[in-house]
């Protein structure tokens, strides 16, 4: 806690640098309509659509076009009373909602399934396929006992002949020990007879000396040969996991937390790692070793020590799994309790901005306490159970051994064993009782181990519901052969939500295409389907004439650049995010891709240039310095197609007129489609869609969509200038205020 608020009450700069080192953390992301332009109550009505607003039918007026849709997505006449949008009331307050299917028995029967649907639990993540601790175990030796790795084959080999020894010779050990007792206890008379008993001593020592020193280094070998092992199948399959995590799709990204995602791969690997260790060093060698020994005594004194030794062993085996299995609540409430602590500290620090805002450290200190003290009090029954348990144990152990020595004592006053017999019971199930002190942490290590390892290998489990076709081809793609066409594109996040209902249009080789409208219109999923982050329910996508469903991701993604509308960096240098764009590039290269986005100057101008840090999420840069590092990157890649969302968003005026002029040179003959909702960075556009309602309602150069008053775009293009020429006028009268105060009476 006192951390805590210390962290609180430090700086913005500092924290700034501050890189939280918490294992879970929590996605960062709201379901906002930014996010989620399917959640049609979230969308604002950007288009001035109001009160005798009419649709109307396909005109053309000087290049102009608007257009009306059905639900086969071909443009045809809409009459003007046909086709006014449903109204429904929902409420009291007359509250209405737009109808985005047309009049119609066919329209309204809603969107047709087809493949990269979302399923309907996305916001809280798609369901996963229970994997039982046995499934855990055979996908875990796949990688310990490899087909193609014979090298790792003969080292597990090697590691359980080195076992096998190991535990042979520590068995002998309490025999040879034995032997010296007896031939120490002998009785003669003849000399030499002493002579050869003093040299047996002798050899008895060195044995058992040897004997035990042979069962170290056996241990510590198979220690060191089976590390390989351990470590190349935690590498394994950490890789395949983050291999597999970036082939799914975005929809199953969306629907979890970031920070569950990293908990449950970093977990599973270490469980990896400690489950082998836990097997190899600990279950397996005592299992073996109780074993052993319960041969011996059943072999050399009958079967009552045996059985006696198996009642021990057995009685300790069920107390200790019987308390620890007890104790398993008292660790999980400790960790969900840890795991809610961890998340609030790093929302509170994330969001540091806002508790200084708001003054909210009191409660932010609040929030936090609570599961500290939640873990406290686990913490505290976890102390408790744990002395109870290892009394219990203990308890058994000793009565164990008294119950052996005791046979042991009862053998030698009939005759039947020796003071060297007591010696080695004694020292077999004291030497036993090592190896059993440890099962209940091994007992609980796996238990939890096996839980984290379900955690990870669920998601190996996870499918993409957007994958390559087993026939799938590279893309074929160059400057001027990279056409691209929507052609009758029905799309929905969430069924009964459209975003997208029949659109369609022509991006031609080596012209730039700009698509405007409001927010929720579906300019952003344009994108998306485009990159093939989602599959359309209806339509197709051709790139240079070929459906982007029947090519490799990789190839359609590698020919085609983006740069976002919201800029995330990575915790690195300036130079390394740049160059990300392309890693085989040159420092020339990134350099002069700098140059070309505008922000070359500006990293110049900072102390450390091009290797300065951007801190966690870009935070140490200006909005505009990350788009165009954004930008920057982008050009770095330069492929055929270059699309970008919004990508001046964040920028001044006068830097957006330095990036449109070079955003100019750099798109020139190429392919380039431009989401934007500043029409001033459109105007240059060889043609301009303006979206409404998932479809293209208007199309048409800047001039040609201007010349027609009524229409959407020019209603835009006036509001905004308006905005623009007011806010300029409210600034001129500002300063004209401040020079006439300052002029001297």
């Amino acid at each position: 806690m006192a951390v805590f608020r210390l962290l609180q009450r430090l700086d913005l700069s500092r924290c700034s640098k501050f890189t939280p080192c918490i294992d879970k953390s929590k996605s960062l992301h709201s379901c906002n309509y930014r996010r989620f332009p399917q959640c049609s109550f979230l969308r604002p009505k950007t288009f001035g659509i109001g009160p005798g607003y009419q649709v109307l039918s396909e005109t053309k007026v000087t290049g102009v076009h608007r257009y009306g849709h059905t639900s086969d997505g071909s443009d045809q006449q809409r009459s003007e009373a046909g086709n006014k949008e449903k109204k429904t009331t929902l409420s009291k307050n007359n509250k209405k909602e737009i109808n985005h299917f047309p009049d119609g028995p066919d329209q309204q029967k809603g969107q047709i399934d087809g493949k990269g649907k979302l399923p309907v639990d996305i916001l809280s993540g798609s369901k996963e396929k229970d994997v039982n601790n046995w499934q855990v175990l055979r996908n875990l030796m796949r990688f310990v006992w490899p087909e193609n790795d014979p090298g790792s084959r003969v080292r597990v080999v090697l590691t359980a002949s080195l076992l096998v020894a190991s535990k042979g010779v520590t068995v002998t050990v309490p025999y040879i020990f034995k032997c010296l007792v007896d031939n120490l206890n002998e009785q003669t008379n003849a000399l030499n007879v002493v002579g050869e008993a003093a040299d047996m001593v002798f050899i008895l020592v060195v044995s058992y000396t040897l004997a035990r020193v042979t069962a170290s280094v056996c241990n510590e070998l198979r220690n060191c040969v089976f590390s390989k092992v351990s470590q190349r199948s935690v590498r394994q399959v950490a890789n395949k996991v983050f291999h597999h995590l970036h082939s799914l799709d975005l929809s199953f990204h969306l629907g979890r937390k970031t920070g569950a995602l990293l908990d449950a791969v970093n977990r599973g690997s270490k469980g990896i790692s400690s489950i082998l260790s836990t097997l190899v060093v600990n279950l397996i060698p005592t299992l073996f070793e109780v074993t052993l020994v319960t041969c011996i005594m059943y072999y050399k004194f009958g079967g009552t020590l045996a059985l006696a030794t198996l009642g021990c062993v057995g009685l300790y085996v069920a107390t200790t799994l019987a308390i620890t299995t007890w104790r398993t609540k008292f660790r999980k409430a400790m960790q969900r309790a840890d795991d809610l602590s961890r998340n609030r500290l790093l929302d509170s620090l994330t969001n540091y901005e806002t508790v200084k805002y708001f003054n909210n450290e009191p409660y932010e200190a609040k929030r936090y306490d609570e599961p500290l003290a939640k873990s406290e009090d686990s913490n505290i029954k976890i102390a408790y159970s744990l002395a109870l348990l290892n009394g219990t144990q203990n308890l058994i152990l000793n009565i164990g051994i008294f119950t052996g020595m005791l046979i042991a004592c009862n053998g030698i006053k009939e005759g039947t064993m020796t003071v060297g017999d007591l010696v080695m019971v004694n020292t077999l199930l004291f030497q036993l009782s090592l190896p059993l002190n440890l099962l209940g942490s091994s007992y609980r290590e796996v238990q939890q181990n096996l839980i984290d390892m379900q955690s990870m290998f669920k998601l190996l489990g996870e499918t993409s519901l957007i994958k390559d076709k087993p026939d799938a081809v590279d893309l074929v793609c160059t400057p001027q052969e990279s056409e691209i066409r929507f052609e009758n594109i029905h799309f929905s996040y969430v069924p009964g939500n459209p975003i997208l209902q029949g659109l369609s249009f022509t991006v031609p080789s080596g012209k730039r295409i700009a698509i405007v409208g409001g927010s929720g219109s579906g300019k952003s999923t344009i994108i998306r389907l485009l990159f093939r982050f989602y599959d359309p329910e209806q339509g197709r996508i051709l790139v240079n004439g070929q459906d982007i469903r029947d090519l490799k991701m990789d190839s359609l993604r590698k020919e085609i650049g983006v740069v976002p509308q919201d800029t995330v960096l990575f915790n690195d240098s300036i130079f390394y995010n740049i160059r990300y764009g392309n890693v085989n590039k040159t420092e020339e290269d990134v350099y002069y891709a700098a140059k070309l986005a505008a922000v070359h100057k500006s990293i110049m101008g900072m102390p450390q240039q091009y290797d300065t840090q951007v801190g966690e999420r870009g935070l140490k840069l200006s909005g505009g310095e990350k788009q165009r590092i954004s930008i920057a990157r982008a050009i770095l890649k330069d492929p055929p197609v270059i699309v970008y969302d919004e990508a001046t968003s964040s920028l001044d005026s006068i830097t957006e007129q330095n990036i449109l002029q070079a955003l100019d040179n750099v798109t020139k003959n190429r392919t380039t489609i431009v989401v934007a909702h500043r029409l001033s960075t459109v105007v240059n556009a060889d043609e301009i869609l303006v979206l409404e309602n998932g479809r293209v309602a208007e199309r048409g150069s800047h001039y040609q969509l201007l010349s027609y008053p009524g229409s959407l775009y020019a209603e835009l293009w006036s509001k905004q200038h308006e905005m623009a020429l007011k806010d300029a006028n409210n600034n001129n009268a500002n300063d004209s205020i401040k020079t006439e105060e300052d002029l001297p009476s």
